[in-house]
């Protein structure tokens, strides 16, 4: 059962949504400000597995709170849902800037607030799982200064992901970045799911399985993605080349505000702002390049 913290100033609207979280099952604190909310996460940061947070409140703000929370190494990977009635363009850009996994203006419908919660803890949870396994090669990575490989599933794109990111010399950084390229690769190239139904597929929680229906498609069973690892005295450089039709990916490497309700979307822009120095689209979009420089050389 994940236990979550509401953090808004408006008590009738911090009670209301704490009932309504209850009675789906979560456990949940809440608090009246951003100090409050500190004080409680900063003494027990391992306790809460996602915040929902309101923007404008005295003392301590949610920006503040959200860039103070990004900024503690022990809390960064905390889930930071903005729930708040700041609907400007310019508040939702930065609410997603600052870290935050997901943006709503309250009152949100009950059924999204949920759908959004579940999402956000099950990206938390499969992300935590790929950071507890990083390592695991890193000795021999060491060795290594080019390499070549091919994969088309779900569960090959994790694994590489590993892979990499002990090549990178900095996996913590970097293993989240190089699985939503490699899954990016195998799901919206090689089978061809748009964006609309990947969006679909979420809300009926019926993603995986798509995935694992389109793999064993006889239009699809032969497409493998193709990764090239080159490790140069400065940094680490994966070349990732799909076998599908491109995609307008220039819509995708900066936040947007028109995708900032969607339950999807933000993977390329975080992973270029979070896990990469350098992330570099060619032509149509099936092939991206991502440059990590060596932690000494930052």
């Amino acid at each position: 059962m994940a236990n979550l913290l509401v953090v808004d100033d408006d008590d009738f609207f911090r009670s209301l949504t704490r009932e309504t979280l209850e009675e789906s099952g979560y456990k949940v604190d809440t608090a009246e400000d951003g100090l409050a909310a500190w004080e409680k996460i900063d003494r027990a940061p391992a306790h809460f597995d996602l915040m929902l947070l309101d923007k404008q409140m005295p003392r301590q703000d949610g920006i503040s709170l959200l860039k103070r929370i990004k900024a503690d190494a022990r809390l960064k990977e905390l889930p930071v849902v903005m729930l708040t009635g700041d609907n400007r363009q310019q508040d939702i850009i930065e609410g997603l800037a600052a870290g935050a996994s997901y943006y709503l203006i309250k009152p949100s419908a009950e059924d999204v607030l949920l759908l959004v919660i579940k999402n956000a803890l099950d990206e938390f949870r499969k992300k935590r799982e790929l950071r507890e396994l990083v390592g695991k090669h890193e000795s021999s990575q060491s060795l290594l200064r080019r390499a070549d490989y091919s994969f088309r599933t779900l569960a090959e794109a994790n694994d590489l992901a590993l892979l990499l990111a002990d090549a990178s010399m900095n996996p913590t950084r970097t293993v989240n970045g190089y699985a939503e390229l490699l899954i990016n690769a195998v799901e919206h190239g090689n089978l061809g799911i748009t964006y609309a139904e990947k969006g679909q597929l979420i809300a009926a929680g019926r993603w995986e399985d798509e995935v694992a229906t389109r793999l064993r498609d006889p239009r699809f069973a032969a497409r493998f993605v193709e990764v090239t690892l080159e490790k140069t005295p400065v940094a680490s450089i994966v070349t990732i080349a799909d076998q599908g039709q491109g995609f307008d990916w220039q819509s995708y490497v900066e936040f947007s505000p028109e995708r900032v309700f969607d339950l999807h979307g933000r993977g390329i822009a975080m992973s270029k702002a979070l896990s990469f120095d350098s992330l570099e689209y060619c032509g149509n979009g099936s092939k991206v390049i991502a440059t990590v420089r060596y932690p000494a050389l930052q």
